[in-house]
């Protein structure tokens, strides 16, 4: 007889119902019932659907519960805050000018809150606004406004009146484009009494008794940001006809990063006749913390505990202080090819925009010395790029496409460059050989195969005019397989042009594949080598150390106008590792690929064999 227990194991619709049906037949009342050929059998079908999707939400329901598998912002967001962590709003571009208000008087002059002063970026006009009020004195008859930061968006004053007796009542910042960076939190005793007090962000429980006067933020399940405070217990609890008052930036986020352009809207106290000397372009717009990012932040977050102690912890922070950030890499001073010890090196690269202004390095060391351990100084220091210059001829079968040779190279290209973004120009993006290879010949089924080569380049920007030491650090290996290698031809290094003072001949680099840096120029095609020693190169470790050289200008390179010299090198890997503060990247402008038939395929054509690629490329 068969069994009268139903398998409840199963979560696929057939297999749901196919337990069902074997349940029922083993009953006696259903023994030789058919199932197909009656109206039981939708009866059946409704308690497999009904099945299968309670087991479908009970799965997507337990995903949800963690923090690596919640897809549902609200619960990432949620989990996250278990962690004491909290996503970071969106940022507003922020700039950091001098004004100086001419034919002003008086003892003191304030620059108030508020005040707007508007730029324009591809048409389009941005308004940036004061977000501290700022008093000064005149010197000598001067009255400058230094370092004045310059947040972009429009400032927005919310109220609330405290109800204690609501219990739903929360405090919600009403947009969800708020930077709560910018947001002053003040508390007005009642409409009658105005005096205010200002209330403290607390990024931490330390130290906060019942009488502290902080908020706390949390971001809600819409996507805004609700401010909400103490309990009387842990921070000062509110009282009923307590203002709640709300100051923040609303921004247009990452629209208007790089705007260096300011004109004054208005007057600064009274006065419209001023001068403004922008000393950083705005940078730092940026959208709300992503998903994955506070998946991956969190954690990381929640280990360090609000201090800083290793380089990881350090990373985290800047990612939480400064989301534009697209990569972050922190180390020890100590790791350096020359050691510095008490400092922390932090590199960031951005999602947009160029590499961090001053004025922005500055705010984010300020903001991390809070965390800071000990007598540990943080450091920021600019990505460093090595380019990899990339050569390859693919060959490909006629018979089987019919896209042109043309074609097949630009797809080729834009398979290339969507590499380059989606896997390179980051901290920890590798540069992998054959990854990029075979990504090549799958571009297209027509494509045999391709044969490619790749060497490695630094940009050397040298001090015009003053002698003048160049350390260029590679940090791979490169090829050197004996004494001597390739020392007729100038073995594995090469460089554009410049010119020294005291010679009116164009300059070259190359090395005598015995360690040593050769600068020569050339006359009537022969190589004639002015100094055999001018510097040094380290194979092993992939540095290049150009002795005291006074340089007075630098080539065109490809017919433009240039301030760099570019240095470039074999490899002895294809696949290109980044150390610490450098980034990886192909160069795109140097990028060359041939696209030709394969003559070893049968019935291909041998015409376009020695094809020129296109024009920039």
């Amino acid at each position: 007889m068969p069994s009268s227990k139903l398998d409840i194991s199963e979560l696929d619709f057939d297999l749901i119902k196919g337990n069902l049906k074997t349940f029922l037949k083993s009953q006696t009342e259903f023994q030789d019932y058919n199932f197909e050929g009656s109206g039981l059998s939708i009866l059946v079908d409704l308690l497999s659907y009904n099945t299968h999707y309670l087991a479908y939400l009970a799965s997507l329901s337990t995903n949800e519960v963690y923090l690596d598998s919640a897809d549902i912002r609200k619960n990432i967001v949620s989990i996250a805050k278990m962690l004491g962590y909290t996503p970071a709003s969106s940022k507003a571009p922020m700039s950091v000018v001098d004004i100086v208000v001419n034919n002003a008087a008086g003892t003191t002059l304030t620059l108030n809150k508020g005040t707007i002063f508007n730029s324009t970026i591809d048409g389009l006009k941005y308004q940036f606004v004061v977000n501290d009020d700022i008093t000064i004195t005149p010197t000598a008859g001067v009255y400058r406004f230094s370092d004045v930061k310059l947040y972009e968006g429009t400032l927005v004053t919310f109220k609330y009146t405290v109800d204690t007796k609501d219990a739903d009542q929360k405090f919600i910042i009403p947009s969800n484009r708020a930077d709560t960076s910018t947001l002053k939190v003040a508390v007005q005793t009642s409409s009658i009494d105005t005096k205010q007090t200002v209330f403290a962000y607390a990024n931490t429980l330390a130290e906060i008794d019942a009488n502290k006067e902080v908020y706390f933020l949390q971001e809600t399940d819409s996507g805004k940001f609700q401010v909400y405070f103490g309990d009387g217990i842990v921070g000062k609890k509110l009282q009923d006809d307590n203002i709640v008052i709300l100051q923040y930036v609303v921004t247009n986020q990452a629209e208007a990063n790089g705007v260096n352009k300011f004109t004054l809207e208005g007057n600064i106290g009274g006065y419209t006749n001023v001068s403004i000397t922008v000393k950083s372009a705005a940078q730092g717009g940026a959208e709300p913390e992503s998903n994955d990012s506070i998946r991956f932040n969190a954690p990381y977050d929640y280990t360090r505990q609000n201090r800083a102690v290793t380089s990881k912890d350090y990373e985290t922070l800047v990612r939480s202080l400064y989301p534009n950030a697209l990569s972050v890499s922190a180390w020890g001073g100590e790791d350096e090819e020359t050691p510095i010890y008490g400092v922390v090196k932090i590199s960031i690269k951005a999602a947009s925009g160029s590499t961090l202004t001053n004025a922005t390095k500055n705010d984010l060391i300020t903001k991390l010395k809070q965390f800071n351990v000990a007598s540990v100084r943080p450091e920021i220091v600019d990505p460093e790029s090595t380019y990899v210059v990339f050569t390859s001829n693919v060959k490909y079968d006629t018979k089987a496409t019919v896209k042109s040779k043309e074609t097949i190279q630009s797809e080729i290209i834009t398979a290339i460059k969507n590499y380059n973004v989606n896997t390179l120009q980051r901290f920890d993006g590798v540069f992998r050989f054959s990854k990029l290879t075979s990504t090549l010949d799958n571009v297209d089924e027509s494509i045999v195969s391709n044969i490619s080569s790749i060497k490695i380049k630094k940009l050397l920007k040298p001090t015009i005019g003053a002698s003048t030491k160049y350390d260029l650090y590679y940090r791979n290996k490169f090829y050197h397989p004996h004494e001597g290698h390739n020392s007729q031809h100038g073995g594995i290094l090469k460089s554009s042009g410049f010119f020294v003072d005291g010679n009116t001949n164009e300059m070259f680099l190359d090395d005598d594949g015995s360690g040593n840096v050769r600068r020569y120029y050339m006359s009537s095609g022969i190589k004639q080598i002015i100094n055999p020693t001018q510097g040094t190169i380290d194979y092993t470790n992939g540095i290049v150390s150009i002795n005291s050289l006074t340089i007075t200008s630098v080539s065109n390179i490809r017919g433009r106008v240039s301030t760099n010299i570019e240095v470039t090198v074999e490899p002895d890997s294809k696949d290109i590792v980044p150390v610490r503060n450098q980034v990886v990247e192909i160069d795109e402008e140097v990028l060359s690929i041939t696209v030709e038939p394969d003559t070893f395929v049968g019935g291909s054509s041998t015409a376009g064999v020695g094809y020129t690629p296109a024009s920039g490329y």
